[in-house]
């Protein structure tokens, strides 16, 4: 029924699968446990969370309910933007792994590029010396924000998770991250329903053709620029039908078709916009 879903080779000889299931704004156990236990139902074997979702806790109690092994299942969580500096992110990272109820986390990122980034970059590169964290990331960086981190940092991140779909492609932050061997990940990869693109004629053009749906064709669209993606859902049918994107291709042509949608429009905040980073520090998220 399923083809495997590939492990894409980081920078430090780990891997990571190239789908997983993201929870960002699901907020309540419920919802949240089903769609995690419904996606390793599937054959997902990577979730994607992180403190400001409010929902660590039942993430973990659904992988640890799922009956599969905890090495079994890739964790990614995130720092959030009130939590700077070295011991503030170390104390962090722990209330991360505490919520979880796990003793070590797949990947940590920093979500966003809100200042003091560098003291907790340096708190994550010893966590991750001692195996707590098997790989640690960025979220939401620029080419220009990762420079600067390298500046200092001994360790460069595995990936840069940033908002991509097919109005907002990141061209050149693309580019630049496979010059470093960073991967590009994707995090609202269908354009999180606040654009068109699972509308969009010349994607359900190509749905047709391959008789499956416009999020397959968007999401085998990721795949095939070497993206990993986190689609989010709390739907049963979607979240097997996400999976199944491993079963058909896009020809040259298809992907040149989706890759001239490009529009340049972000439906997330701008990392460069330092009024909301700031501004962001101030709000913890969900308790």
């Amino acid at each position: 029924m399923h083809n495997e879903i590939p492990a894409l080779p980081l920078n430090n000889g780990n891997r990571i699968p190239q789908l997983g299931l993201g929870v960002f704004q699901v907020d309540n156990a419920e919802d949240t446990k089903n769609a995690v236990k419904w996606a390793l139902a599937a054959g997902y074997r990577h979730i994607d969370t992180a403190a400001y979702y409010g929902n660590e806790q039942w993430v973990g109690e659904a992988i640890r309910e799922s009956g599969l092994k905890r090495k079994d299942v890739f964790v990614t969580s995130k720092l959030w933007n009130n939590e700077r500096g070295y011991d503030q992110t170390k104390a962090a990272f722990q209330a991360t792994l505490d919520k979880l109820g796990f003793d070590y986390l797949d990947m940590f990122l920093i979500h966003w590029p809100a200042p003091g980034y560098e003291e907790s970059w340096r708190a994550m590169e010893d966590l991750y010396q001692a195996g707590k964290i098997k790989n640690i990331g960025v979220s939401n960086f620029q080419q220009h924000q990762i420079e600067h981190l390298m500046e200092t940092a001994t360790i460069k991140p595995v990936v840069d998770q940033i908002e991509t779909h097919p109005y907002f492609q990141q061209k050149d932050l693309h580019a630049y991250l496979e010059t470093q061997g960073i991967l590009h990940e994707a995090w609202s990869p269908l354009g999180g329903g606040r654009n068109n693109a699972l509308h969009d004629a010349v994607i359900n053009e190509i749905a047709a053709a391959h008789d499956v749906s416009a999020a397959q064709v968007i999401l085998r669209w990721h795949v095939q620029r070497e993206e990993i993606v986190i689609p989010k859902s709390t739907h049963e049918a979607r979240i097997a039908e996400n999976r199944d994107i491993f079963a058909f291709g896009l020809d040259e042509d298809e992907m040149h078709q989706i890759s001239d949608l490009d529009a340049g429009k972000r439906v997330g905040p701008n990392p460069d916009d330092e009024a909301w980073l700031k501004q962001s520090q101030t709000y913890a998220g969900r308790k």
